[in-house]
């Protein structure tokens, strides 16, 4: 038996078993719940893959994803630029460390709803998923980046002087490439929660062009089949987008 990684048969049984799982459970809802149990309760996966065909065939889909992919991503290069960018000042200026880290830990520590709630006061609905996405890309960076300058070799640095490296030369030979294993783990884990904390705030503060609108909507209206086709998008376009970025940090490795 092939016990490869990349043996298809294992990358097909943990989905399979999962969907299985699904179906066995949807089933004893229908058993056990007279009338509409399953539409409400827990719909087969049949039919929430029908209603997510259904609604690919609409306009509007993609234009919510498109709309709710922009946002997040803009909110991912905001808090990956401002934390990166927090990290150097902090780990290069003792004030600013002492000033800003309190700050930085708290957004790190506060729950999310409170700040989709507080930034809708201040922004417009349709900027808040972009606040939200970044303030929790933000700590992340902040964090992976002053670790990975903290823990620089002295001995590099010494021997940049010695060679009379410029800050760029240095921080191109010497200073990025220390960081960048714990930047990419960094990356990966804020995409993550970019996305699921960017769809949480537009489910809240419903901007009408997005996933989040939908995904309320769904549920006011006790719309369950379609509740879990957009939910499934959400996983799906997660897990799309982590590759992506998983496959472009491999490339560039190769590429180096």
């Amino acid at each position: 038996m092939n016990h490869s990684p990349n043996n298809p048969i294992r990358k097909l049984l943990p989905p399979a078993f999962w969907l299985g799982a699904w179906q066995l459970a949807a089933f004893l809802v229908d058993r056990s719940v007279s009338g509409r149990g399953n539409e409400l309760l827990l719909p087969y996966p049949l039919t929430v893959a029908r209603r997510l065909l259904e609604l690919a065939g609409e306009g509007a889909f993609w234009g919510s994803i498109f709309a709710t992919l922009g946002r997040i991503l803009a909110g991912m290069v905001l808090g990956t630029l401002a934390g990166a960018l927090l990290a150097a000042l902090t780990c290069a200026l003792r004030w600013a460390d002492a000033l800003l880290s309190p700050a930085i830990r708290v957004v790190r520590a506060a729950p999310v709803v409170s700040f989709i709630l507080l930034v809708l006061l201040w922004t417009g609905k349709s900027t808040v998923p972009v606040v939200i996405s970044a303030l929790m890309v933000l700590p992340v960076i902040w964090g992976a980046v002053g670790q990975g300058i903290r823990s620089v070799d002295p001995k590099l640095l010494e021997l940049a002087r010695a060679y009379r490296f410029g800050r760029w030369k240095t921080l191109r030979l010497v200073y990025l490439p220390s960081l960048a294993p714990s930047f990419k783990a960094a990356a990966a884990t804020s995409l993550g929660l970019a996305w699921k904390s960017g769809v949480a705030a537009e489910v809240l503060c419903l901007p009408e062009r997005s996933i989040g609108f939908h995904i309320y909507r769904s549920r006011q209206y006790l719309e369950t089949p379609e509740l879990f086709a957009w939910t499934v998008m959400v996983v799906a376009l997660s897990l799309l987008l982590e590759g992506l970025l998983r496959r472009f940090w491999g490339g560039k490795e190769r590429g180096g």
